[in-house]
């Protein structure tokens, strides 16, 4: 019978980290310039959307940093180490976005003012929606096989940044071609409530699956493997 390593070798995690070092280093320099044109934009658009997805990118900078500095550490020990405290910041970096988005959603929706229109702002939203999910997926697929439950934590910190930029793409489509002002701060609070659930994961020091589970025996799938996580586990997806 043969027998499948449940861990990568030495090499191997070697390779992974410098993986994920140059997926957070891209993450990051993609953030920064987001940030600039979101908040420019925002700002000459009266958007609060807008303004609110650029700080959104300063949170995920934050982010993406803390698994730098995790993985700047050349000793696996060390980068053992730092895990639990890049998963707090990430989940410092959660709440905060949470709270952001939550309180210019309720502005919004009180009347705090109406956004023109801003191509500068849509042709964005529509880039990071074709940018932030390759970063996302190649992340997590690093990390899981690492084992690292921060550099999980952040890939999901970028898929949220994902679907911030589809609610920011319809919100201001919609309200550029039909001028329903309130549909980008209801779909917003909604990714806010995700904020909230990823940060309380990644304080707790979640790791669901972030070491793959190992294989069942018989040739059984993956789905039956992930079988031993626990509710709510993404393992499979």
């Amino acid at each position: 019978m043969t027998t499948v390593p449940l861990s990568p070798s030495p090499r191997r995690r070697a390779v992974l980290a410098r993986r994920v070092r140059l997926l957070v280093a891209a993450t990051i320099a993609y953030n920064v310039a987001e940030a600039l044109v979101a908040i420019t934009a925002g700002t000459v658009a009266s958007s609060g959307a807008l303004v609110a997805f650029g700080l959104d990118s300063v949170v995920e900078v934050a982010s993406a940093a803390a698994v730098a500095w995790q993985f700047a550490a050349r000793d696996p020990e060390l980068v053992e180490r730092r895990e639990r405290k890049a998963l707090r910041i990430i989940a410092v970096s959660f709440f905060a976005l949470a709270a952001y988005v939550t309180a210019d959603s309720v502005r919004a929706l009180a009347g705090g003012g109406e956004a023109e229109h801003s191509s500068a702002g849509l042709v964005l939203a529509a880039l990071s929606l074709l940018v932030m999910p390759f970063l996302s997926h190649a992340q997590r697929r690093a990390g899981r096989e690492l084992g690292s439950a921060s550099a999980v934590a952040d890939s999901k910190q970028t898929l949220l940044c994902t679907y911030l930029s589809g609610v920011l793409l319809i919100g201001l489509a919609v309200n550029s071609l039909l001028g329903w002002s309130w549909a980008d701060p209801v779909a917003a609070l909604v990714i806010a409530a995700v904020a909230v659930k990823e940060g309380r994961e990644a304080w707790r020091g979640d790791a669901c699956c972030a070491v793959p589970p190992p294989p069942a025996p018989g040739g059984a799938t993956v789905e039956a493997g992930c079988a031993s996580c626990g509710p709510g586990c993404t393992c499979c997806s």
